[in-house]
């Protein structure tokens, strides 16, 4: 026995994943008017040609299919809630129905109020018959164009959360890795440092672990960062230097996971770690009108250094984190100036509670 053409036949189980669109919004009705006008055009050009063009039925013809269009987007909009709760086959089967019953309806009304009538060879009940499988015909075709829209916005986030867990993945082993060599450069040294070193990576990886989804708050993601850099302070002591400038910025502003602790990392393997003295680390964070902006930076030696294997993954793992959950708008990009190694990040961050369910 095949499936009915709406696979799912369970209600959906949230609004983003019900296959009817939300058609109060501009999007949606534009594109309702824009497609009603061409059906509009290919009904009155499928007609047998005559000598001259007949413009006021292509104007009546117009405003009774813009009305009807207009009113099911309006009573298909109002019922949506109710829609959502049943089956999503069952709902498919009564938004039909209600596109047919309204063009019924209509075709009453424009009758009545002697704005159509049928043509001398068409009977009445052959116009109704000929609305009602129009409008049959154009409902299931929209509804199932719908449906294939809502099934492919699905696959879509379902490959983008298995490919941020795939990065995520990749990202926290290299991370680990590098934190254990951190803590066995104490052991021999400073064994009490290296036991606090070994509790502050333990309460990391619990935050980290604690939310696996791929965005979170900028408050966890900043706590983070601090206790990574707590671990490299006991390393390097006095040759480690902080200049946090993060202010203003939202705490629940969300970011991806594991963003700021790489930055960091590059910053002391390459700008803090080769150097004898030491440097300073400035962490510069800003939300000004819906775009959140990161910056690291670090000093550098005149002569450049390789960027290593590890580096270019890490930076690269940010970089397709941030195009993925926040479009081409994110940018991460790197530059040198004034004796200072920059990292910079930013993305659009519009509405911060709204953003940060994905996560």
């Amino acid at each position: 026995m095949s499936r009915p053409w709406f696979a799912g036949t369970r209600p959906p189980a949230s609004s983003d994943d019900f296959f009817l669109p939300e058609l109060c919004a501009p999007e949606a009705l534009l594109s309702l008017v824009l497609l009603a006008e061409l059906l509009v055009l290919v009904l009155v050009l499928a007609e047998p040609l005559q000598p001259s063009f007949d413009w006021v039925r292509l104007a009546l013809t117009s405003l009774f299919v813009q009305w009807l269009v207009l009113l099911s987007a309006a009573a298909l909009c109002r019922l949506r809630p109710w829609l959502m709760r049943l089956p999503q086959a069952l709902a498919g089967v009564l938004c039909g129905a209600l596109v047919v019953a309204l063009t019924l309806a209509c075709t009453w009304a424009a009758g009545y109020f002697g704005l159509a009538a049928p043509r001398p060879q068409e009977g009445l009940l052959n116009l109704y018959l000929r609305h009602g499988l129009i409008a049959l015909i154009m409902s299931g075709l929209v509804l199932r164009y719908f449906y294939l829209q809502s099934q492919w916005r699905r696959q879509q986030q379902a490959e983008l959360r298995a490919r941020l867990e795939a990065l995520q993945a990749r990202i926290r082993p290299h991370f680990l890795f590098n934190s254990l060599n951190s803590i066995a450069s104490l052991i021999a040294s400073d064994a009490d440092k290296a036991e606090l070193a070994v509790l502050d990576l333990s309460d990391l990886f619990r935050a980290s672990l604690a939310k696996p989804g791929s965005l979170v708050a900028w408050r966890d993601e900043l706590a983070l960062g601090r206790r990574y850099l707590s671990i490299e302070q006991y390393r390097l002591g006095a040759r480690l230097q902080l200049d946090w400038q993060v202010a203003g910025v939202p705490d629940d502003l969300p970011i991806p996971q594991l963003t700021l602790q790489p930055l960091l990392e590059n910053a002391i393997i390459h700008g803090i770690q080769p150097r004898i003295d030491g440097g300073r680390i400035e962490v510069q964070a800003s939300f000004h009108d819906g775009l959140f902006q990161l910056c690291v930076s670090n000093p550098y030696d005149s002569e450049p250094a390789a960027v290593s294997r590890g580096t270019r993954q890490a930076l690269g793992n940010i970089d397709a984190r941030l195009v993925a959950l926040f479009g081409p708008q994110a940018t991460l990009s790197s530059e040198r100036r004034d004796g200072r190694h920059f990292t910079c990040l930013r993305y659009p961050c519009a509405r911060p509670m709204q953003e940060a369910r994905t996560s």
